[in-house]
């Protein structure tokens, strides 16, 4: 493969943000757009799927983080996702982490991050959205400012689903990231349950509410996620995404150097645990699940969904494996009858 032998090996002799950046601007290239959308009309087959009371052209999405801003869901709809997750997207514009704070872990097939929520903030976000292309699922990612004291949190959120009401199909709200100082603390029961009441209230005032789901850590044990996902019950919350990268440096091969850099993991180290927490979330309610991490391949997306994931999202992925490996997937996929129906 042209992209695994020979692009790849290139592109990651350069700093991994400044690539992040010039290959998501390539994206919104006319000539890629022109290229990849003839591409999909030979190729794709119809696969639509009903979630959360939503129609999705197929169960592949962009998982958030790659277009915070919006700015390039022409070219991610492009490529063929069923779905495209904005954000992190914060009240006010912020520039998030001193670099460098984006890390490839090649023998892992892993990345570190540390963004920081780094973003042009929810105007600008909502102005891009309000161009968005016919036919594609967004789902508007949503968290705090760093400055933002906990206490005040759901002020932010609140800001954020009052802003983007009107131009995203779902909303998902990130207590989750490893990268903004006690952020976590967001999922322990009290707060979670404050912040959520709060937002539902305000989405139910919504002339048309949108289904809202909660961006959880997989370095949570069995105790804790029972706990969370009992606050979801009890504030009627859609779904969960399942799940937020790792701060855990378990079986990696790659150099100490690199393991000790902070942030958050993704990429095929999480996809175990990812897949763990998927079928546990299943196994204990009934909430909408959209399972991420470690998809590389078509037969991780079907892991993904016969441990109970109703939609998957990629992210690292795409990194190791190139634009292409979107169609690639959904050929699998749409290959097996028991996801044609």
């Amino acid at each position: 493969m042209i992209y695994k032998k020979w692009l790849r090996p290139l592109l990651f002799r350069f700093d991994a943000e400044k690539v992040h950046n010039l290959a998501a601007k390539g994206l919104n290239n006319p000539i890629f757009r022109a290229g990849k959308q003839s591409l999909s009309a030979l190729k794709q087959k119809p696969n639509p799927v009903q979630v959360m009371g939503l129609s999705f052209p197929n169960r592949l999405g962009m998982a958030a983080g790659f277009d915070k801003n919006g700015d390039y869901i022409h070219g991610l709809a492009a490529l063929g996702f069923g779905f495209i997750e904005t954000g992190t997207v914060t009240p006010k514009a912020q520039e998030g982490n001193p670099k460098p704070r984006l890390f490839r872990l090649p023998q892992d097939k892993a990345v570190i991050n540390r963004m920081g929520f780094n973003n042009k903030g929810v105007h600008y976000l909502r102005a891009n959205l309000e161009k968005r292309p016919p036919g594609v699922i967004i789902g508007g990612n949503i968290g705090k400012n760093k400055v933002t004291p906990n206490e005040q949190a759901v002020d932010d959120y609140v800001y954020c689903l009052n802003e983007l009401r009107e131009c995203v199909d779902y909303f998902t709200i990130n207590i989750s990231s490893p990268n903004t100082p006690d952020l976590r603390q967001l999922q322990d029961r009290a707060p979670l349950h404050r912040l959520l009441n709060r937002l539902q209230e305000v989405n139910a005032g919504f002339n048309r509410p949108r289904p809202l789901l909660v961006k959880i850590a997989p370095d949570m044990d069995k105790a804790y996620l029972d706990d969370v996902l009992e606050v979801l019950t009890e504030n009627k919350i859609t779904g969960i995404i399942a799940t937020n990268t790792t701060v855990t440096r378990d079986g990696l091969r790659s150099s100490s150097q690199l393991i000790q850099e902070n942030g958050g993991l993704s990429g095929r180290p999480l996809e175990k645990k990812s897949n763990e927490m998927i079928a546990y979330i299943r196994a204990h309610g009934s909430l909408t699940i959209i399972g991420v991490g470690g998809v590389f391949t078509g037969a991780d997306m079907v892991a993904k969904i016969k441990a109970g994931a109703h939609l998957v999202q990629m992210y690292t992925g795409l990194i190791y494996e190139g634009p292409l490996a979107v169609r690639r997937i959904l050929d699998y996929v749409n290959d097996r009858s028991e996801f044609n129906r």
